[in-house]
């Protein structure tokens, strides 16, 4: 890091710990008067339900938080060690994703192996993401990077997996926020008794790990020629995070942050060697948890059962990673620019026309051909219910590929998108404010504070990503923060019981079953003035990639044609996500297309991703409502299935060069 904390891990900890024990401290003293604290920890009055509560709720709770936090700061050490990736946790390698899908899976489908023990569904669930985080980074040898770009990816991916389950069983939907929000809330001591004599024994065999890693921290063929074996080791400490992760998730759920947090503050406060440095990371993961939850509970109050704690970590990890973004020393490489292309298309403009007639084509049958009770038929009597729908996915399609397309061209970043930078996170932050604190449900207010988070969302990635040396890396991974900050807020909002939240899920899912002829109309209005505004920016999309000096000579204005840029691609940003969600991959996917059939240049390259995209869309809603008969499958799901496999593709492609 460029920068060090000015005191060491020993006095870190310490902090963090007498402020976590002075929030205890108060805590306890509202729910007991302090005369009474040593009987109701030994041996409380079963007719006192204060000690009752403090025996068999309070104080296995605090516990709890101890014994996870040191988990996860122990787990996310193992990793960014083994991995030699000062970004990588539980979180972000998409373990902790991977162990809450194998469990919601398990919790509908084969309730009979949670009797067996949760810990083992969680963890195969976190080594089989793992394992396919390694797969897509392998032919890199495991690029920090590379492996956080994967990580992300089969997180969305898995998260995307997950909400369609909780739609599909709303019966089990609060509790499954609940829990999978991270809650710390007990009723005895049955969690702690499981978690500590596992987690000593994980501890005993990162004990017996810390020469190897030592080791480790040389390079490969320098361990090598000391007689390590760098494969086995680097397997057995992912492993044992996995192990740790595994447990942690099993008992209370997905924790966010903690495992990137411990161990970057550890590494900040100047723990060198790897036996400190795991000490101090498992220690300040305690810390850490302990004083989250405990402000959790002196916040809330009554309603602190109710507010998962996993959630409110994300919310200061995320900033903390932002942190850490704009301060780690990273290897970036300069991405391939937009004009790369397997091959340049001779006629554009039969491309086009091709392209549009499938669209038509398309639009056509998901209007008159559906799937019912009595199987597949041609239903014209119906389009009046279908057309608004269609054409709303159509208009979303459109803009989300355009926006995608102008983040290329103006970050020079072929893994940008809406989605990925977290522009449509933005964006959703400013829906979630005209929700649920300007308690508007207009289209007017929502339009205008979803275009607002969108565009304060992408200034502040793109200020991020400057630097010296381009790093599109950087803007990405402050997507993910932002990503992640969305997904807490939403985690905290369904457990907290708000009727508004239930709406939340569908539209976070890109659910077009409501769509009524005004929202069609509006949306394809605005996808027709995106398309005109293309012709009038083409030129400077052209010129952009090839930098300020070169803009400047070409009489181009560097700043303003970036602003300009920013607030249309900002503003088709928030119309899509208010249509369709922010998870869909039309944004990546689309461009990427239109690359392939040749299109260079910016104007034939964004019409035809403009086509593709609204291909995609459309073909994603009449799937959805299609191929679950009688139950429907948002289509924003739906292109996130799609999209995921996609952009795994892409980043395997990219970094196999």
């Amino acid at each position: 890091m460029t920068s060090r904390l000015s005191f060491g891990p020993g006095r870190l900890i310490g902090l963090l710990a007498l402020a976590a024990l002075g929030l205890s401290v108060s805590t306890l003293a509202l729910r007991l008067p302090t005369s009474l604290w040593l009987e109701a920890l030994a041996t409380p009055d079963v007719a006192d339900i204060r000690q009752m509560l403090v025996r068999y709720s309070y104080a296995p709770r605090l516990v709890t938080s101890l014994l996870c936090g040191g988990a996860l700061g122990l787990a996310g050490a193992l990793l960014q060690m083994a991995l030699r990736n000062p970004l990588a946790s539980p979180t972000t390698l998409g373990v902790s994703a991977g162990a809450n899908l194998a469990l919601a899976m398990a919790m509908l489908w084969a309730p009979g192996l949670l009797a067996v023990g949760r810990e083992w569904t969680a963890m195969a669930g976190g080594l089989a993401a793992a394992l396919v985080v390694l797969a897509l980074s392998w032919s890199r040898r495991l690029s920090p990077l590379t492996v956080v770009l994967a990580g992300m990816v089969v997180s969305l991916y898995c998260g995307a997996l997950a909400a369609m389950l909780a739609l599909f069983n709303s019966h089990y939907l609060a509790g499954l926020f609940i829990w999978g929000g991270g809650s710390l809330s007990q009723q005895d001591w049955e969690i702690p008794r499981f978690l500590a004599p596992r987690l000593a024994l994980a501890g005993v065999a990162a004990a017996f790990l810390v020469r190897p890693l030592t080791l480790l921290t040389l390079d490969d063929d320098q361990a090598k020629g000391l007689g390590l074996s760098v494969p086995l080791i680097r397997l057995s400490a992912l492993a044992l995070a996995v192990a740790l992760t595994g447990f942690v998730v099993g008992t209370v759920g997905v924790i966010g942050f903690i495992g990137l947090a411990a161990p970057a503050l550890a590494n900040a406060a100047g723990a060198r060697r790897v036996g400190p440095r795991l000490l101090a990371a498992t220690l300040l993961g305690a810390a850490l948890l302990w004083l989250t939850d405990q402000g959790v509970q002196r916040l809330a109050g009554d309603a602190a059962e109710m507010v998962p704690t996993g959630a409110v970590t994300a919310l200061f990890g995320a900033p903390l990673l932002l942190w850490l973004v704009t301060r780690l020393r990273l290897s970036l490489q300069r991405p391939a620019g937009p004009e790369e292309a397997v091959r340049r298309a001779a006629r554009p403009l039969v491309i086009l026309g091709g392209l549009g007639l499938v669209l038509v084509v398309l639009v056509l049958l998901s209007l008159v051909i559906g799937y019912g009770p009595e199987g597949w038929s041609v239903a014209p009597d119906l389009v009046p219910w279908r057309w608004p729908r269609a054409i709303a996915a159509l208009a979303a399609g459109v803009m989300l590929a355009c926006a995608g397309g102008m983040l290329q061209r103006l970050t020079g970043n072929p893994m940008a998108s809406p989605e990925v930078l977290g522009v449509s996170a933005g964006a959703a932050f400013g829906l979630i404010l005209a929700l649920f604190v300007l308690d508007s449900s207009a289209r007017g207010p929502q339009l205008g504070a979803a275009t607002l988070g969108a565009l304060l969302a992408l200034l502040a990635i793109l200020a991020l990503g400057r630097s010296r040396v381009v790093a599109p890396e950087r803007m990405l991974l402050a997507g993910v923060a932002l990503g992640a900050m969305f997904d807490a807020l939403v985690t905290g909002l369904m457990a907290g019981g708000d009727p508004r939240a239930m709406l939340l899920l569908n539209w976070m899912t890109g659910s077009t079953y409501g769509a009524t002829a005004t929202d069609a109309a509006v949306a394809a209005a605005a996808a027709m003035v995106s398309l005109a505004a293309l012709p009038l920016v083409a030129r400077w999309l052209d010129i952009v990639p090839l930098g300020a000096p070169t803009s400047t000579a070409l009489g181009l204005p560097p700043r303003r044609s970036q602003v300009v840029l920013l607030v249309l691609t900002a503003a088709m940003t928030a119309v899509a996500t208010l249509v369709i969600g922010p998870l869909t991959f039309v944004g990546l996917m689309a461009p990427h297309l239109a690359r392939f059939l040749g299109l260079q240049r910016a104007l034939p390259q964004l019409v035809a991703a403009a086509l593709l995209g609204a291909i995609l869309m459309v073909a994603a809603d009449w799937l959805g409502r299609t191929l679950a008969f009688p139950w429907q499958i948002p289509a924003g799901l739906t292109a996130t299935f799609i999209g995921c496999p996609a952009l795994m593709w892409l980043l395997a492609r990219r970094h196999s060069a």
